[in-house]
């Protein structure tokens, strides 16, 4: 049967063609067929060679319709800081026994988040949350004092989205359950905030090419044209 449903939905997406935001969206809708709630991703291929610092891309973007996903957030601080976290609504709150806790390789959060004070214990963690994207950084917002207004955001539909090492940037943009304007705005958002991610060393066409699917279903491409300013 699932093969019955793969073919159907692979048939009715023109992999030559160029889709609409709209026709896009109506697309991977009606393919997500899944007994589940499926993700909608977004894959967008970049002119950047990430090998380069000054071709990296990175950031953090607050969709504006969310993510559909409860997302697990873990802080290292102390103190004042600590209880803070844990007001605004963080799952794990810790410093030293977090840190053993992950070393050991139980990690039950979706986001990490820290203090200053704390990079140098959670610098020792690098090999562990460095390759699943879980390091904190300055840059996106998760090395923070205002540990409280980090969590809002990451519990509020905070994306992370960086660069693979092919040029690729991939995000969750919402759930096949959300309406088509709700993940057409969120589409937008993303792309915007990772052109605005443009980095100094990007030479020649930047966004390359731009695809969504659900989990489960076929890539639509988008035709970039149709996202207007954003791209």
């Amino acid at each position: 049967m699932a093969g019955k449903r793969t073919k159907a939905a692979n048939e009715s997406v023109d992999k030559n063609k160029l889709y609409s935001l709209d026709e896009a969206v109506k697309l991977v809708k009606a393919n997500a067929t899944a007994k589940f709630d499926e993700t909608v991703e977004i894959a967008i291929n970049l002119g950047v060679d990430p090998r380069h610092a000054d071709q990296m891309v990175r950031g953090v973007i607050e969709l504006p319709n969310g993510t559909g996903r409860a997302q697990r957030v873990a802080v290292f601080a102390r103190d004042e800081k600590a209880e803070e976290a844990k007001a605004a609504g963080a799952d794990i709150v810790g410093a030293e026994d977090l840190m053993e806790t992950v070393q050991g390789g139980t990690i039950d959060f979706d986001r990490c988040i820290a203090t200053p004070d704390m990079m140098p214990l959670v610098g020792r963690l690098g090999k562990v949350l460095g390759p699943r994207n879980l390091m904190p950084n300055p840059k996106v917002g998760t090395v923070t004092t205002d540990v409280a207004e980090a969590v809002r955001a990451a519990k509020g539909g905070a994306v992370e989205f960086r660069v693979e090492k092919e040029g690729i940037v991939q995000a969750g943009v919402g759930k096949a359950s959300f309406s088509e304007e709700q993940l057409a705005g969120n589409i937008r958002a993303l792309v915007n905030a990772v052109q605005k991610a443009r980095p100094s060393g990007a030479k020649g066409t930047y966004m390359k090419r731009l695809a969504v699917s659900s989990t489960m279903g076929p890539g639509v491409k988008l035709d970039m044209a149709d996202l207007g300013n954003e791209v």
